[in-house]
């Protein structure tokens, strides 16, 4: 999977902003770098921080379910950078199980895991399918 439910934009651009929101960039300065409507970024933004702790939960249990010899990754300085950072440990582990799955973006990982639903209205749901990773 590379899209997004309901989204125009790739699940890399969208993974992009969500990272760089974690690092602490700012929206505007975000969508200028990645050419996209500050209020098209700032929605990715506040839909995925309405679900952070959310995120970071089932995506810790990917990691710690799929890795190989998992770590989890220490807290961040924000619950937003906490959940970005199990997504990118969850993908670490899934490429320490399956190399050839290393060879995509944590955001593929990401919409693989959540069957393209991350951002939806929808999602989560109550169990998570592995299977289409």
């Amino acid at each position: 999977m590379f899209a997004l439910v309901r989204r125009a934009d790739l699940a890399d651009v969208i993974g992009a902003a969500l990272a760089a929101k974690a690092s602490g960039a700012g929206v505007r300065a975000i969508a200028g770098r990645l050419g996209r409507p500050v209020e098209t970024v700032r929605g990715w933004i506040r839909r995925f921080a309405g679900r952070a702790e959310t995120v970071r939960r089932i995506f810790t249990v990917v990691l710690v379910d799929i890795g190989v010899d998992p770590a989890p990754p220490g807290p961040a300085r924000t619950p937003f950078a906490d959940a970005v950072g199990a997504v990118l440990g969850a993908w670490w582990s899934v490429a320490s199980r399956w190399p050839d799955i290393g060879k995509v973006s944590p955001w593929r990982v990401a919409c693989a895991v959540t069957g393209g639903i991350l951002l939806a209205p929808s999602w989560p749901v109550e169990t998570i399918n592995t299977s289409r990773l």
